[in-house]
C-alpha cells in the first residue's frame, strides 16, 4: 500500500475509539510575494485546538485556497472524512486532506500525553563529515553553509530547471538517480504531497540516514520508518492563537512553535499511543 493508505488506516483505527473533533477553521498565509519565502503552509484547526499543517505552494494551491476558502464548507466538517481526501484527491483537496490528517495526529498525541522531543538541529541530526556525500531533496538555502562547511560533498535534487548546475560547494541536479551515490539524505516533507515519496526513497537506496523535515512533517511516522526514513522533524505548536494570527499576517512563527525530531528510538509507536489515548 501507499504511505497515504497506511497513514489513513491508522487514523481510521483511532476514530474507532470514540468521537473525533470536527474542523473549526482554516488559516491561510497571505498571498505570496515573489521575493518572500514565508507563508508556505496552511493550518487546519480542529474544535479541540489541534492543528495540522500542509504545504500550499504546489502549483496554484495557495491562490485557489484564497479565492475559494469561504465556499469550501470546512467549518464544522467531519475531520476524518476530510483526511480521507488526502488519499484519493489532488490539488487543494489533497492539501487540505493532509492538513486534516496531521491535525488528527496532533489530537492523538495530545490525548496520549505524548510530546515529541525537541530538536535544535536544523539538518536532521545528520552530522555531515568530510568525505561523506550528502543528498538534499528540495533546495534548503539556509542549510547549505552548514553542510558545505563540513567538507562533505552536497548534491541537491530540484524540480526547478533554473537552479540546476554547479555552484560554490554544491551541485543542483534534476535527476533524482544521482541520490544513489549519497550516504545521507535530507528531504522536504513535500514528498508526502507530490506523490514522489516511493520514487525518492528508491533513489536513496544506499543512504544509511534519511531525514525528512519541515512544518508539514506532522504525520504519524510509523509508515515512514517502515519505508526507510530514519528521522521525521516537524513543528510543535505551543501557542495556537498567536501562531495562527502570525501565520495569517505573514509574521515569524518561531516564537509560537518548536522543532521536534522523531526517530524509531524515541517514538513509542502507534499501538502504544492508541492504548494511552
Amino acid at each position: 500500500m501507499s504511505f497515504a493508505a497506511d497513514y489513513l488506516a491508522q487514523l481510521e483505527t483511532f476514530a474507532e475509539r470514540g468521537p473525533l473533533p470536527r474542523v473549526r477553521a482554516l488559516h491561510l498565509p497571505p498571498p505570496r510575494r515573489r521575493e518572500d519565502h514565508r507563508g508556505e503552509f496552511c493550518a487546519l484547526e480542529l474544535e479541540d485546538g489541534s492543528i495540522g499543517l500542509s504545504y500550499v505552494l504546489l502549483d496554484d494551491t495557495l491562490e485557489r485556497l484564497h479565492d475559494g476558502s469561504d465556499s469550501l464548507g470546512l467549518a464544522g466538517a467531519d475531520t476524518l472524512e476530510l483526511a480521507r481526501r488526502y488519499g484519493r484527491d489532488q490539488g487543494i483537496w489533497k492539501t487540505l486532506g493532509f492538513a486534516a490528517a496531521n491535525a488528527l495526529t496532533r489530537c492523538l498525541f495530545d490525548r496520549a500525553g505524548f510530546r515529541p522531543g525537541g530538536s535544535a538541529d536544523s539538518i536532521g541530526q545528520m552530522h555531515p563529515q568530510a568525505g561523506e556525500h550528502i543528498g538534499m531533496i528540495g533546495y534548503f538555502a539556509p542549510l547549505l553553509e552548514r553542510i558545505t562547511a563540513s567538507g562533505a560533498t552536497l548534491t541537491i535534487v530540484e524540480l526547478k530547471a533554473d537552479l540546476a548546475g554547479e555552484h560554490d560547494g554544491y551541485r543542483v541536479t534534476l535527476d533524482p538517480e544521482e541520490l544513489s551515490r549519497c550516504n545521507k539524505v535530507i528531504s522536504t516533507s513535500t514528498l508526502l504531497l507530490n506523490d514522489t515519496l516511493e520514487r525518492m526513497l528508491c533513489c536513496c537506496r544506499n543512504a544509511r540516514w534519511f531525514a525528512m523535515i519541515g512544518p508539514g512533517a506532522g504525520c504519524l511516522p510509523d509508515a515512514l520508518f517502515a519505508r526507510g526514513v530514519t528521522l521525521l522533524g516537524g513543528s510543535w505548536i505551543h501557542d495556537r492563537d498567536r501562531y495562527t494570527a502570525a501565520l495569517r499576517s505573514g509574521a515569524s512563527l518561531s516564537e509560537f512553535s518548536n522543532k521536534f525530531a522523531l526517530t524509531s528510538d524515541n517514538y513509542p509507536g502507534f499501538g502504544a499511543l492508541l492504548a494511552r489515548a
